[in-house]
C-alpha cells in the first residue's frame, strides 16, 4: 500500500491573518477620519439650526426696532404742511419786509420749541432761507442759498423732500424733511423742518443692541456703533460720489467703504459677514462674525440692519460637533471592544445606557427651549396685545375728559346767564304791570317812566346775550381787540360768580387796540378771570382782584393778580402742561392755561405766571399793539 505524501505536508499559513493585518492598519485611520467627518457635519447642523433660530428672533427684533424709527420719523411729517396754514408766512414770501420777517421768525422760534425740533425754515422759489427759528443764533441760517439741497429741489416741484445729510452751516447731521407751500395752486416756497435723530442711537447702544440705518445712497447715517457711522455698506460708483460731492449731502466726509472680512447670502435680507474688529489685518482673534437682518423701512428708501454676533452661536455649534465627534468615538471604540473582547459585554451595555442617558437629556433640553421660546414668544403677543389696548383706552378717556370739561363750561354760562337774566326779567314783570295800571288812571308820565325803564332793562339783556353770542364765536387768526371792551365784556360774563364770591376788583389800566381777535382776548381772560374766582372761592376772606397794565417794549402788559392761597412749588412747574389742574374734583379740566398759552403765543404774545411775595399768583398776559394808544385810566 502506497501512502499519498500530501496527507503529511504541513498545512499552509492562515490567509485570514493578513485581512485583520489590513484591518488593525486601516480601522484606526478610518475611524479618526469618520470621527472628524461627522463632527464637522454635526457643527454644520448645529449652526445651521442655531442661526435659524437667531434669525426667527432677529425678524421679530428688527420689525420692533423698524416700527420704532419709522414712528420717530413719521411723528414730524406733518410740521412743514402746517406752515401753509399759517397768513403770516404767506405774507412774508409775497412781501419780504423785516416787520413779516421778523413775527415769521418769533413764530418759527415757537413752533420749534414745542415740537422740540433742531430748526424750522422758509425758503422762497430761489432756494434762499427768508425766515428761520434760529434767527438769533450766531451760525443762523438766515439768507444762506440752499438751493442745491435735493429736499428743496423735490419740494419746490411739488414732491415731498426726505433727505439726511449734513448741516452746510454747523456741520450737524439731521433729517430734513421739506414741503410745498402753495398759494392757488401754485408754490410760492418751500417749508422745511430739520430733525436729529441721535436719541434712537442712544436707546440701541442703552438696550446693547448693535444696529444701523443705511440710506438710499447704502451710508449708514444711524449706528449704534460711533466708528461706522457715514461709511458705505456698498460701493458707490463714481456718478455717485460726483453727485453727492455736489450736493454737500455729507459735506467733505470721505464716506469709505465698509468691507466685511467674509460674506455669505443665505436668504433675501439674511446674510452673515465677518468685520475686522481692531485692525485691518485678518485673525482668528481679531475678527467678528454676525448674522445681518436688513429690512426697508416703510415710507422712505431706508434700510435698518439688525447685526446679531455668531460667536456664541458658533461656540455651542462646536461644542456640539465635538459631542457628535466624542459620540461615535465612543460608539467605535465600543464597537470594537464589542468585536475584540466579548467579555466585557456589562461594561459595553453600561456604556450604551449612558450614552442613551445622554442623548435623552439633550432631546429634553432641546424640549425644555423650545418650550421656553414658545412661551417667550406668547407673552410678547400678549404684551402687545396689552400695550394696544391700553393705547384704546387712553384716548377714549381723553376724549370722555375733554366732552366733560365741555358740558362743565357750558353748564357754568348757563347758570350765570339764568342769574343775570332772571332780575331783569322779575323787574319787567312788576313795570308793565304798573305800566298798564297807571295808563288805566291817565298817569302818562309814570307810566311813560315805567316803559323807559323797561327800554333800558331790554337794553341790558341784549348786552348779556350780545356778550354770549360773542364769547361762543369762533375767534380769527388775525384781527385787533379792544383790551377795555373785553375786559367789560369778561366781567359782565362773570358778574354773578363776582358777586357770589363777593370779590372787589381794582382796575389799573390803560385802554388799548391789540393785534388778536376779540373773542380770542375775551376767552383769555374769562380763563384767567376764572381761575382767579376759583382759586379765592373758600379760603380766602377779603377777596381781591387786580387788573394792572402798562406797556413794555412797544407790546402791552396786563397782569391778573389775586390775593388767594396761591399754588404749591410741585405743583408751579406743570401749570401749563395739558390736562393738569389744581382744581378738587371734577371742577377743572386742566385745558385752559394750555389753551390762553397757545392764543398767547399764536397772536406774537405770551402768557407767564408770577408768584408775588406777598401771596397770591399773578398771570401776565404780553400782547403786541397794533399802535400806540393814549386814553384815560378806567
Amino acid at each position: 500500500m502506497k501512502c499519498d505524501p500530501t496527507l503529511y505536508r504541513g498545512a499552509p499559513p492562515s490567509l485570514a491573518v493578513k485581512p485583520r493585518l489590513l484591518r488593525h492598519l486601516l480601522l484606526p485611520p478610518l475611524i479618526l477620519l469618520l470621527t472628524i467627518g461627522l463632527g464637522y457635519t454635526g457643527y454644520r447642523i448645529s449652526e445651521h439650526f442655531g442661526i435659524r433660530s437667531l434669525s426667527e428672533n432677529g425678524e421679530r427684533q428688527l420689525e420692533l426696532h423698524a416700527r420704532t424709527v419709522e414712528s420717530e420719523l413719521g411723528k414730524y411729517t406733518y410740521l412743514p404742511s402746517l406752515l401753509e396754514l399759517e397768513s403770516s408766512v404767506s405774507s412774508l414770501l409775497a412781501d419780504p419786509t423785516a416787520q413779516n420777517r421778523d413775527s415769521v421768525n418769533q413764530y418759527l422760534e415757537g413752533l420749534n420749541r414745542r415740537s422740540r425740533s433742531r430748526a424750522i425754515y422758509v425758503l422762497d422759489t430761489t432756494g434762499r432761507v427768508v425766515a428761520t427759528s434760529n434767527w438769533r443764533d450766531a451760525d443762523s441760517y438766515l439768507g444762506e442759498d440752499l438751493s442745491f439741497r435735493a429736499y428743496f429741489q423735490d419740494a419746490v416741484r411739488g414732491h415731498q423732500g426726505r433727505f439726511y445729510g449734513i448741516g452746510s452751516t454747523s456741520g450737524e447731521p439731521g433729517y430734513y424733511l421739506a414741503h410745498g407751500l402753495e398759494q392757488q395752486g401754485k408754490i410760492i416756497g418751500v417749508a422745511v423742518i430739520k430733525v436729529r435723530l441721535e436719541a434712537l442711537e442712544e436707546r440701541w447702544q442703552r438696550a446693547r443692541l448693535e444696529a444701523y440705518v443705511s440710506d438710499e445712497n447704502g451710508i449708514i447715517i444711524l449706528s449704534s456703533d460711533p466708528n461706522l457711522r457715514l461709511k458705505s455698506v456698498r460701493p458707490l460708483t463714481a456718478q455717485t460720489k460726483e453727485r453727492l460731492a455736489r450736493s454737500l449731502q455729507y459735506y467733505w466726509w470721505p464716506l469709505n467703504e465698509l468691507q466685511p472680512l467674509e460674506r455669505e447670502q443665505l436668504a433675501e435680507g439674511v446674510e452673515t459677514v465677518t468685520f475686522a474688529t481692531h485692525s485691518d489685518v485678518p485673525s482668528d482673534d481679531k475678527k467678528i462674525s454676525y448674522l445681518a437682518q436688513t429690512r426697508n423701512l416703510n415710507d422712505t428708501p431706508w434700510d435698518i440692519t439688525l447685526l446679531t454676533p455668531l460667536q456664541d452661536l458658533r461656540r455651542e455649534a462646536a461644542n456640539q460637533g465635538m459631542l457628535v465627534a466624542v459620540v461615535f468615538a465612543l460608539l467605535a471604540f465600543l464597537l470594537i471592544a464589542w468585536n475584540e473582547r466579548r467579555k466585557v459585554i456589562a461594561t459595553r451595555l453600561a456604556a450604551r445606557e449612558a450614552l442613551q442617558e445622554a442623548n435623552n437629556q439633550l432631546e429634553r433640553k432641546i424640549t425644555d427651549r423650545t418650550t421656553h421660546l414658545r412661551a417667550s414668544n406668547e407673552r410678547l403677543k400678549a404684551q402687545i396685545r396689552e400695550r394696544r389696548h391700553a393705547e384704546d383706552t387712553l384716548r377714549r378717556a381723553q376724549d370722555e375728559l375733554v366732552q366733560a370739561g365741555k358740558l362743565a363750561a357750558i353748564g357754568q354760562m348757563s347758570t350765570s346767564i339764568a342769574h343775570e337774566l332772571n332780575q331783569p326779567l322779575a323787574a319787567l314783570r312788576t313795570l308793565s304791570g304798573n305800566a298798564v295800571r297807571f295808563l288805566q288812571r291817565g298817569d302818562l308820565k309814570v307810566a311813560a317812566d315805567n316803559l323807559t325803564t323797561i327800554n333800558d332793562l331790554v337794553d341790558r339783556m341784549g348786552r348779556i346775550t350780545a356778550n354770549l353770542r360773542s364769547f361762543a364765536r369762533r375767534g380769527d387768526d388775525q384781527g385787533q381787540a379792544s383790551l377795555s371792551k373785553a375786559v367789560e365784556a369778561t366781567l359782565q360774563l362773570l358778574a354773578a360768580r363776582l358777586e357770589a364770591s363777593c370779590v372787589e376788583v381794582h382796575r389799573d389800566f390803560s385802554d388799548a387796540q391789540l393785534t388778536i381777535d376779540q373773542t380770542r382776548l375775551e376767552q383769555i381772560l374769562v380763563n384767567l378771570i376764572g381761575n382767579a374766582l376759583d382759586a379765592m372761592h373758600v379760603e380766602t376772606a377779603s377777596p381781591q382782584l387786580w387788573l394792572e397794565g402798562e406797556l413794555r417794549d412797544g407790546k402791552y402788559q396786563l397782569s391778573v393778580r389775586d390775593n388767594g392761597p396761591g399754588i404749591d412749588p410741585q405743583s408751579r412747574k406743570h401749570l401749563f402742561e395739558p390736562f393738569f389742574t389744581t382744581k378738587p374734583g371734577e371742577q377743572g379740566l386742566g385745558l385752559g392755561l394750555t389753551l390762553s398759552a397757545s392764543l398767547a403765543a399764536a397772536a406774537g404774545g405770551s402768557l407767564n405766571v408770577e408768584f408775588p411775595d406777598a401771596g397770591g399768583v399773578a398771570f401776565v398776559l404780553l400782547l403786541p399793539l397794533v399802535q400806540p394808544v393814549k386814553a384815560e385810566p378806567i
